[in-house]
């Protein structure tokens, strides 16, 4: 039987479920014996070398890589395809991405949207705007409650990539996030 491809994109700030949403739909998949892989970047090395895990401790098996195009070398005969943590990948992910997709297999992508910056991160950007379906997921604002906006940097650090948890981040919403950048100057 022929499944239509399709690209869902999940995203959203830190803290929001993202990879949690990633690992529900691929069990799902799998659930349905569906052939399903995952991958990740070899970069995030944060709570597992090898699985995708997400910040509740739920995981599932994942190949890191270092390139979006080994995705299609490794994609050989898969029905669903995840891809986590999507913004640490190059740009030729969105033609992967569409590639798969163009062959039947639906393709679930899950990432931050925006830097710490507020900036678009990565090709988040491009993969929302040319996925069949886009879920943006919030996390909780640790100030005041309200839906988070953004992930904000709490270190002194201004490279674009530093992988970091709670110690590093914190969900923010906008209001809250402005007046962080309005103490700080």
């Amino acid at each position: 039987m022929h499944r239509p491809g399709r690209i869902e994109v999940v995203c959203g700030s830190m803290f929001s479920g993202k990879t949690e949403e990633l690992i529900r739909r691929m069990r799902r998949a799998q659930f349905a014996r569906q052939r399903v892989e995952i991958f990740k970047p070899a970069i995030d090395v944060r709570y597992s070398e090898e699985d995708v895990v997400s910040h509740d401790q739920k995981h599932i098996q994942s190949t890191p890589i270092d390139s979006s195009a080994s995705i299609l070398l490794l994609a050989g005969d898969i029905d669903v395809v995840g891809i986590d943590e999507a913004q640490f990948f190059d740009d030729g992910l969105v033609d992967v991405c569409n590639e798969l997709a163009n062959r039947g297999v639906r393709v679930i992508v899950a990432g931050l949207d925006m830097d710490f910056r507020g900036k678009p991160f990565g090709p988040m950007p491009a993969l929302c705007a040319i996925a069949d379906d886009v879920t943006k997921v919030h996390a909780i604002c640790v100030t005041c409650g309200s839906l988070a906006y953004l992930s904000h940097r709490k270190v002194d650090n201004d490279k674009r990539v530093l992988l970091g948890e709670t110690q590093e981040y914190e969900p923010l919403c906008r209001e809250c996030y402005l007046q962080e950048l309005r103490a700080k100057s």
